[in-house]
């Protein structure tokens, strides 16, 4: 079994890479854009549509991603997005103006999209079920440590004001992305779908290095697969339309309680609090970018053993008390010689509870939901909707919070906490520990 379990650890690894590069090019725009804004002279409203035009490249590639997966597989989908990555961050590096650069963010923002959806996908099918959560969330753990490397090389840059170095860089973990999934195994629920079912009974022994295991797995899988394809007509039938609703509502909410405006406004929101050099907030930035990292490894360590939805309740409440009080600290004039201090670690609290919830729970649930015919197409259409929800939030954050101010911002984002614990606690279902063919959110 432990040469099976190395062999798996080595494949989510390598697909985590997608992760990586989406945190990466996700995260570094929040130094850069200081510089960039300086350089191109742009006003408010350009600054946050170069922040979010990657997020139209996200939607797009998004879409595409899941029927592209269907048809070429998991592994060579994975492999175009790096070459994806890989182009996007020339042209950002090397743009002479700000219309390339536009482009070169919205190239990327396709390699996003297509990694959000095909890494879980491929990490979920090559995980057995007694570690997927782990193994899927090393996914969500790759996008922080690309968050907070991007930070360090902000923080690295800023002095100098070189924001071409800081978007160029992506080019190191794309070529690594590329290279790896050169050799990467395609997933073998998707060689049984498309009928190669030798070569994929060949992977599942070597994922499970055990025949009773391979072939209970081989068994639910072919189960699974008596049913056809249908494409969008499938969501007709009444639990996959109920796992469609869970999958979309899961991923909007991931971003309407707020995230990414630590991700992408984090150094504006500490000038807001009075922390006023670049690199300062830089900095204050970068320390909350390592609580990101830290607290998803409580994911992969917890998310097996207690189950996906206690780790909800605990972080969405942990959420909630850290925007009220940041809410509450912005309103208190008399706060304001400390406003730096409480937003620092207001956030801090916030994005730590993300990490071992919302953020990586969610990519595992919207990875599990759907069965095996339907689960391309569906983790496209809820992942579509996420970077939906994740553009709205992006592209006006700042208006929000010049029209309603910073209490009432941060508010809303608290109140929808709440919310999201009710939806979690009505409709979402508890996967851990069950095969991928034998979860179920709804009567069959």
């Amino acid at each position: 079994m432990r040469s099976g379990r190395r062999f798996v650890l080595f494949v989510a690894s390598v697909a985590a890479l997608g992760g990586l590069l989406f945190g990466y090019d996700t995260g570094v725009i929040s130094g850069a854009i200081l510089f960039i804004s300086k350089d191109f002279g742009l006003p408010t409203r350009l600054q946050a549509f170069t922040i979010s035009v990657v997020l139209l490249g996200c939607m797009l590639g998004a879409l595409i991603a899941g029927g592209v997966a269907d048809r070429i597989g998991r592994r060579r989908t994975l492999l175009a997005a790096g070459i994806v990555f890989l182009v996007g961050a020339l042209v950002s590096a090397f743009t002479p103006d700000e219309a390339m650069l536009l482009a070169g963010r919205f190239i990327v923002g396709i390699g996003i999209g297509f990694s959000s959806v095909v890494a879980p996908l491929y990490i979920s099918e090559v995980a057995p079920a007694p570690s997927r959560g782990a193994l899927v969330s090393l996914y969500q753990f790759a996008i922080t440590v690309g968050i907070l490397a991007a930070y360090f090389v902000d923080y690295a840059f800023a002095a100098a004001g070189n924001w071409r170095w800081m978007l160029g860089l992506a080019l190191v973990p794309s070529l690594v992305l590329v290279g790896g999934m050169l050799v990467m195994p395609e997933s073998p629920r998707y060689l049984f779908k498309v009928g190669n079912a030798n070569r994929a009974r060949s992977e599942l022994d070597r994922i499970y290095n055990d025949p009773v295991a391979s072939a209970n797995e081989e068994t639910s899988i072919v189960e699974s697969l008596r049913t056809k394809h249908a494409g969008l007509e499938a969501f007709a039938q009444p639990s996959l339309r109920l796992a469609l609703f869970i999958g979309i509502a899961l991923a909007v909410l991931q971003q309407i309680t707020g995230i990414n405006t630590v991700i992408y406004y984090g150094p504006q929101i500490f000038e807001m609090a009075g922390i006023a050099s670049d690199s300062a907030s830089i900095l204050a930035q970068t320390l909350v970018g390592t609580v990101n990292c830290v607290m998803t490894l409580v994911a992969i360590f917890f998310v097996d053993r207690v189950g996906r939805k206690p780790l909800l309740y605990v972080g969405l409440t942990g959420m909630f008390v850290a925007l009220a009080t940041m809410a509450f600290a912005f309103s208190q004039p008399h706060l304001s010689g400390t406003l730096g201090t409480i937003t620092l670690l207001g956030m801090m609290v916030y994005v730590g509870c993300f990490a071992f919830s919302l953020g990586p729970i969610v990519w595992l649930l919207i990875s599990e939901i759907f069965p095996l015919r339907v689960r391309g197409i569906g983790m496209s259409i809820s992942t579509l909707a996420n970077w939906v929800g994740n553009f709205f939030v992006s592209q006006f954050f700042l208006t929000m919070v010049e029209r309603l101010g910073q209490p009432l911002t941060f508010g809303i984002y608290a109140a929808l906490c709440v919310v999201t614990i009710l939806f979690v606690r009505s409709m979402v279902p508890e996967t851990k520990r069950e095969l991928l063919e034998q979860i179920r959110v709804g009567p069959a």
